[in-house]
């Protein structure tokens, strides 16, 4: 006798557990949902198959960085007895990964004994992170900011430097951001209290420069191709650590954009939607059918790095993305078919770096295309918020001021990725914050490398 409802596919989907369980003579296919492991098989009625749906979470989300595991052991009827059950089916190495070691991950409980929470994990203070554009803060003014719930007054002195500080008074805890630039200090709205751009106070009008109290936080802060960054962290590392360029934004034989959002999600969401190019079908009505194929990745102590190439199965390109990869090509070699493409995505914590490249025998010497330099900086304690900081710059074709008069069509087309990107990441957050741990069942190699990475360099979010 067998009970069967195309268990193997219902599993797939639901993201459960494939089992068949044998009682006598009985042969019962059942979906059993990962979240319940082998101690709460006994409340699984006895041969009952039905599809039992996701449930909550017993537990936190799938190991980190662990290697495929065995398969489920005997299901427990709590009453001495035990069923056979085969292990669930294997992930195996399709033709799109190329290394030997990119064999997809076995599935993993998700209430794994050995599970980490990757979302739990907040950006590291001891890294530089955008807080504003150098255009936004004009000499004399003030521009209140956040990094990770803590406060940061920015001001612009009257030599032209930026100062960061604790965006707080001393006195009476009002927000220095209110206050009043005075040469390379700034003064309190509230009482006038004087703190120069150490955070000292060095005056207090009504009791002169005797018996001072102890003034705010400074950070360091510093400009590089238009954008302000400051330090949150040990302030001995900040010197070592500041960024050089920000991607190709300011060569002249680029066009490059500004790409500023704020968005409601964990910094880890922006940083895997963006490294994992297999989630192409949700762009299809920008971008008709593409398939992306993996053909290469590697990792370090604190970067990832993965490489692909694509093919159109469906539908025609847009005119921006037609503007972005083919008029650098050489004229008459557009439409052969030997053309190839190259996109290469990198996370050198914290920042993310993607790379396109078209034509015949690809050098990594060449100019890419296409260039998309991105900083994530939280903005609230609990990281669930990030403003999106970033450059897209696009090669200038041949034809002398081609680039613009089709730079519409490249805005208009970037901006629907980016806000389809967007709204699929804040529906990420949203479900994580309604389960309460991670539930994902991450299976492809280069994410699980990517992880292990924002997971060794993050810094774990305190209560």
């Amino acid at each position: 006798m067998e009970l069967l409802g195309d268990p193997l596919r219902l599993a797939m989907a639901f993201r459960t557990e494939y089992r068949v369980i044998e009682i006598g003579s009985i042969r019962v296919h059942a979906c059993v949902p990962d979240h319940i492991n082998d101690r709460h098989a006994a409340s699984i009625p006895c041969g009952c198959s039905s599809l039992l749906g996701p449930g909550p979470a017993l537990g936190p989300g799938p190991a980190l960085g662990s290697g495929p595991g065995a398969g489920p052991g005997p299901v427990s009827l709590g009453d001495g007895k035990a069923l056979s059950c085969l292990s669930r089916p294997e992930f195996s190495q399709g033709p799109d990964v190329q290394d030997d070691s990119s064999s997809l991950i076995p599935m993993r409980p998700a209430n794994s004994p050995n599970a980490f929470d990757l979302r739990r994990v907040g950006s590291h203070p001891d890294y530089w992170y955008a807080l504003a554009w150098s255009d936004e803060l004009r000499p004399g003014k003030t521009l209140a900011r956040r990094f990770a719930g803590e406060p940061i007054v920015l001001y612009r002195g009257k030599g032209g430097r930026v100062f960061a500080l604790e965006d707080r008074c001393a006195h009476r805890q009002v927000p220095l951001h209110l206050g009043v630039v005075c040469d390379d200090q700034i003064k309190c709205h509230y009482h006038g209290w004087l703190y120069d751009g150490s955070g000292k106070c060095v005056e207090i009008p009504y009791l002169g420069k005797e018996r001072l109290p102890n003034g705010v936080r400074a950070y360091p802060a510093c400009e590089v191709d238009g954008l302000i960054f400051v330090f949150p962290g040990d302030v001995a590392l900040a010197e070592a650590r500041k960024p050089k360029s920000l991607g190709l934004s300011q060569r002249k034989d680029y066009k490059t954009r500004r790409l500023n959002r704020e968005v409601a999600c964990h910094y880890t969401f922006m940083h895997e939607n963006l490294f994992d190019m297999n989630h192409q079908f949700m762009h299809r009505k920008q971008m008709g059918s593409i398939k992306a194929r993996c053909i290469g990745r590697k990792h370090g102590d604190d970067w990832a790095q993965v490489e692909y190439t694509f093919s159109r199965t469906e539908g025609k390109p847009s005119m921006g993305e037609q503007v972005i990869v083919d008029l650098v090509r050489k004229r008459g070699e557009a439409g052969k078919k030997d053309f190839s493409d190259h996109m290469r995505i990198r996370t050198d914590y914290p920042t993310q770096n993607l790379r396109v490249w078209v034509g015949r025998d690809i050098q990594e010497t060449q100019d890419p295309v296409l260039d998309v330099w991105l900083n994530y900086t939280p903005l609230d304690a609990e990281q669930r918020t990030n403003r999106t900081y970033g450059y897209l710059s696009v090669k200038k074709p041949p034809i002398p001021g081609l680039i613009h008069v089709v730079w519409p069509f490249v805005t208009w087309f970037t901006e629907r990725i980016f806000a389809e990107d967007k709204e699929i990441v804040e529906f990420e957050q949203a479900a994580y914050d309604a389960q309460g741990s991670d539930w994902n069942n991450e299976v492809f190699p280069a994410i699980r490398d990517l992880r292990a990475v924002l997971a060794r360099c993050g810094k774990p979010i305190t209560p």
